[in-house]
């Protein structure tokens, strides 16, 4: 898959899956910036491990959910590397409990930390990639935006307006050589999940027809696949990466 020569920028990219797709996109050949926000040492440490392969891996510190932090981070890879094609808005943030309980404050963090910082990366880039008439936007989005949890009403609704949102996207920038795309996970060992999975692992292994939970390079993959050449013809989709889950059986 042909990402040489490419600018890519991530968000969430020191740990987990995000780390994956920083590893994945800088290996194929592309320059990546990614964002963090408070683990500068996980930062730091995949930054250097990248540049001492030989990749051009930058670490940017930033508050996604605030516009005017969005905005420096893309002025600055810009003032860099002149230009950006491919978006990958992978951060996240998870803030469980039953509605009742809910307080709007943990309501608000994760819609404008998964939801509103997808917005505003993706207007970010617009011009820069109308300008070269390219461009490939991932998001991430979740199984979750289709499949009901308890006490995940904001982390659901964030997902689904994801998916909303990319397909309008979609729809007015295709002509303009940008697609626009979600990979939706199911249960990815990640530290996310920990607390699940170790709840409760066998239990979800019994439900996903692989028999086995998605490992963050499993996620990468598919991100790479959909920020590559390749897949020049696939926009307004969401790929399911899921092992499974989704197709209701239990294998």
């Amino acid at each position: 898959m042909n990402v040489s020569g490419r600018i890519a920028l991530v968000t969430g990219g020191s740990r987990g899956i995000g780390r994956a797709i920083v590893c994945s996109l800088a290996a194929a050949g592309a320059k990546v910036a990614f964002v963090y926000q408070s683990n500068r040492e996980a930062a730091e440490q995949l930054a250097a491990e990248q540049n001492a392969l030989g990749h051009e891996v930058w670490a940017i510190q930033a508050d996604v959910s605030q516009r005017a932090e969005v905005d420096s981070v893309v002025e600055q890879v810009l003032a860099k590397w002149n230009k950006i094609d491919i978006l990958v808005n992978n951060a996240g943030i998870i803030r469980d409990s039953l509605l009742l309980a809910m307080s709007p404050e943990d309501w608000q963090k994760v819609i404008d930390t998964n939801l509103t910082s997808v917005f505003s990366f993706c207007q970010a880039v617009l011009r820069p990639m109308m300008s070269a008439r390219y461009g490939r936007i991932v998001n991430m989005s979740s199984v979750s935006a289709d499949f009901s949890n308890p006490g995940q009403a904001n982390y659901a609704a964030s997902k689904a307006g994801i998916e909303g949102f990319s397909r309008c996207m979609a729809t007015e920038y295709a002509k303009r050589g940008i697609t626009v795309n979600c990979v939706a996970p199911g249960f990815i060992e990640t530290d996310m999940t920990t607390a699940v999975v170790n709840a409760a692992g066998d239990k979800i292994k019994s439900k996903i027809p692989v028999k086995r939970l998605g490992q963050p390079s499993d996620i990468a993959n598919a991100v790479l696949f959909l920020a590559s050449e390749e897949s020049g013809y696939i926009t307004g989709q969401v790929l399911k990466v899921d092992g499974g889950l989704t197709l209701g059986g239990t294998g």
